[in-house]
């Protein structure tokens, strides 16, 4: 080789290191990081993406996608939107072919999070956000809950009579007891043999209630459609061909409700169960200081303010105050706000014998027996 060629490979081979060393600089490091973080990004530029397996839709994560990058413009965002069992499938695939995995899981089904993570699928690692963060959104400094989502009850206000609005479960159970037959097809909620939020939302509402098989088996009698997509919920209640969706993120029924004022959203009063959308960076991910960059981002005022914000998602942090957040619910339900905690108390509804015997008394319920 020439040593005009030489020279020229050494020159463009500093301009890329100089570029990424003014990228590192440049990016926004927030008091309490530790001193060398600009390592770590400048790391996740020299990797150049982040591939992102999510359930959250890409029309609400799109505004955190593009401000990610712009705050970090040497990192591109692969996103892929998907169902939670489809995102659970594809990434222990994924950890079977042994050539690396997605950078980050975030997905509305944080017992399957929890499972991975319990699995030795989740990269240990001590986020500089975490502090700011409720002691039930941390899962042994792996999993972190990105969000606080009331799970809510949605109707339509034209065909739902104001005095048959429920305002709890135990009103809702009663609805559905004496008026059922006015309700027959009318009634829809998630599916928990098809959807891993669905299996999450129903385990979760047997553990806190102790007449959830009462109501299981009440929208059995009234012919329950059951779906996998929230968003298909909230369209067929909106247009009327059901008049009740149980079991709704309460993110989604905003967004649709800003829209279309006929939407009804019920917190309920006996208890309001408060969910996350769990995130950690796999062990075995392509590109992990990306991964981390874009975890502690999530985690961060600037994408917190997005989340409380334009995407409504409800943000967990504590010093969040604008929009619609924790103390968002909390100031609706009171002491009626219940979040489920990432702990190892998830698993228990995942053990293979206990989820057999779940859905064996979910078939039945189905039937009305």
């Amino acid at each position: 080789m020439r040593p005009s060629s030489v020279r020229l490979l050494l020159t463009s081979s500093a301009v890329s290191l100089l570029l990424v060393a003014g990228i590192a600089n440049a990016a926004e490091i927030p008091a309490g990081y530790p001193a060398d973080y600009s390592k770590t990004i400048e790391a996740a530029v020299k990797e150049g993406k982040v591939s992102i397996y999510s359930t959250t839709d890409s029309a609400l994560a799109s505004g955190l996608v593009k401000d990610f990058e712009a705050a970090f413009p040497g990192i591109k965002v692969d996103y892929s939107d998907l169902n939670s069992t489809e995102l659970y499938n594809r990434f222990i695939a994924e950890v079977a072919s042994g050539q690396g995995t997605a950078d980050v899981t975030w997905s509305s089904a944080p017992d399957l999070q929890v499972k991975l993570a319990s699995g030795g699928y989740a990269l240990a690692y001590q986020s500089p956000e975490a502090k700011h963060l409720p002691d039930w959104a941390i899962y042994r400094d792996m999993v972190y809950g990105t969000t606080a989502e009331p799970v809510t009850i949605i109707y339509n206000k034209r065909m739902l009579p104001e005095a048959d609005v429920p305002t709890s479960h135990e009103a809702l159970l009663t609805l559905l007891q004496t008026k059922g037959a006015s309700l027959k097809d009318k009634v829809a909620a998630y599916d928990p043999e098809r959807s891993g939020v669905g299996f999450y939302f129903f385990n979760q509402d047997e553990f806190f209630w102790k007449k959830a098989w009462d109501l299981n088996k009440a929208l059995g009698q009234v012919s329950l459609k059951t779906y996998t997509s929230a968003g298909a919920m909230v369209e067929k209640v909106t247009s009327g061909e059901h008049s009740i969706a149980y079991g709704i993120f309460g993110s989604y029924a905003l967004s649709r409700q800003a829209k279309d004022p006929n939407l009804g959203i019920i917190m309920p009063k006996d208890f309001t169960l408060v969910t996350t959308r769990a995130a950690f960076v796999p062990a075995k991910a392509k590109n992990p200081n990306a991964g981390k960059v874009f975890l502690d981002y999530l985690l961060s005022v600037r994408a917190q303010k997005l989340i409380a914000g334009e995407a409504q998602l409800f943000a967990v942090r504590d010093d969040v105050t604008e929009g619609v957040t924790i103390k968002t619910v909390q100031n609706a339900v009171g002491k009626a706000v219940t979040p489920i905690a990432l702990d190892d108390a998830l698993l228990d509804g995942l053990d293979q014998v206990k989820r057999l015997r779940f859905l064996k008394q979910w078939q039945q319920a189905m039937k009305g027996q």
